[in-house]
């Protein structure tokens, strides 16, 4: 199943470029997906997106099977002929917001019985009933169910974590084979679980691993540990993975967590956190963060970035953008959105191009030293 993934280019590291073939067309990686939960990225058209450069997004199996239901999305098209979007779509279990909403859900070998967040009403997701609903969305990348512990559970409560998505991801297989049989074109991809215990890590990845899906992923960091804990799961979990397979690292997307999962061998990665804090004003820049509604920019008539070559750079002086911010106008995190996913897009582009010309350390060096100085410095100025 690996002719979905090819490695084009090697750092001395581990770091790497590869090819993703995808029902919806082939992605470069390292690549960053932007997150579009309800079946939109917020406050950004889907034609702006291609345009950006990203060719894969997320969609959220959890919010999509409540609301508007996997029948209608269906009857629709799938996903790429509800939402008009002719790139490539991932959808994951929806295993980490029935995580979050632990007070609405009972765990059993079974699945996972839980309450709806927008009417108290009860549901079942079992590894099968998940597989089946991101079919229904035709997703070109589909998640298996999966148990996300929290950081600090014992490590009994990890290893039964372990077991759970371990079954889990053998029944999924099993159903998505049969889904292939039928036509489905859609990969599906293992998630390696373990919390922070190293000997689970292992254990999860070998077992995840022998299951031979077209990808792999590792869940479960990025949950509230400190960036050294996460580091040393990520590369200790890293090296447990199969090589010839793209890796996904879920949630991650500051630059610094960016550069530490190319750093492993990672190719995939996804995080609400750029477009997030652009609905909030807060954007990107090769200096470190710049919080727009500072009073600092009430007369700055520069752009966030003269470098930058988005057309909100381009255009509008941080003054207007504060403006914006300040009078809760919906422009405000349009146009701050997309400046945060043209930074991100650029990341990418020149860590590909780092890689490919064995210069990544130095290139990680270089951009994360200036970015973190930035960051001191807007720190010590508060």
């Amino acid at each position: 199943m690996n002719t979905v993934f090819r490695v084009t280019s090697g750092d001395p590291s581990s770091a790497r470029t590869g090819e993703l073939v995808l029902p919806h067309g082939v992605i470069e990686t390292p690549v960053f997906m932007p997150v579009g939960t309800a079946a939109t990225v917020k406050a950004i058209l889907h034609q702006r997106l291609k345009e950006l450069g990203f060719h894969l997004i997320l969609g959220n199996t959890y919010h999509l099977y409540l609301r508007p239901g996997t029948r209608t999305i269906r009857s629709l098209g799938g996903l790429h002929g509800f939402v008009g979007w002719q790139g490539n779509v991932l959808t994951d279990s929806g295993g980490y917001q029935v995580f979050s909403l632990a007070a609405l859900r009972k765990i059993s070998d079974d699945g996972v019985l839980f309450q709806s967040h927008l009417d108290g009403s009860r549901h079942m997701f079992t590894p099968e009933s998940v597989v089946a609903a991101q079919v229904a969305f035709n997703s070109d990348i589909q998640m298996p169910l999966d148990v996300c512990t929290a950081h600090g559970v014992t490590e009994r409560e990890a290893e039964e974590a372990v077991l759970r998505t371990s079954a889990w991801a053998r029944r999924a297989r099993d159903a998505w084979l049969i889904e292939r049989d039928r036509g489905y074109r859609g990969l599906l991809f293992g998630i390696v679980q373990g919390n922070f215990f190293p000997s689970l890590r292992r254990r999860s990845a070998d077992e995840i691993s022998v299951l031979d899906l077209p990808g792999i992923a590792i869940g479960g960091l990025s949950v509230g540990e400190e960036r050294g804990l996460f580091r040393e799961m990520l590369f200790e979990t890293a090296r447990h993975l199969p090589t010839g397979k793209p890796r996904y690292l879920m949630g991650i997307g500051t630059p610094d967590y960016i550069f530490d999962a190319v750093e492993a061998g990672m190719d995939m990665f996804d995080c609400v956190f750029p477009t997030r804090i652009a609905r909030n004003g807060t954007v990107l820049t090769p200096d470190g963060r710049l919080i727009l509604r500072h009073e600092v920019h009430r007369n700055d008539d520069t752009p966030i970035d003269p470098t930058c070559g988005c057309t909100t750079c381009q255009r509008y002086s941080r003054a207007y953008l504060r403006h914006l911010f300040k009078s809760n106008e919906m422009l405000g995190p349009m146009l701050t959105t997309e400046h945060n996913l043209y930074y991100i897009s650029d990341l990418l582009a020149g860590i590909r191009e780092a890689v490919r010309a064995d210069s990544f350390p130095a290139h990680r060096l270089a951009v994360l030293d200036r970015f973190e100085e930035g960051e001191r410095a807007r720190r010590d100025r508060r």
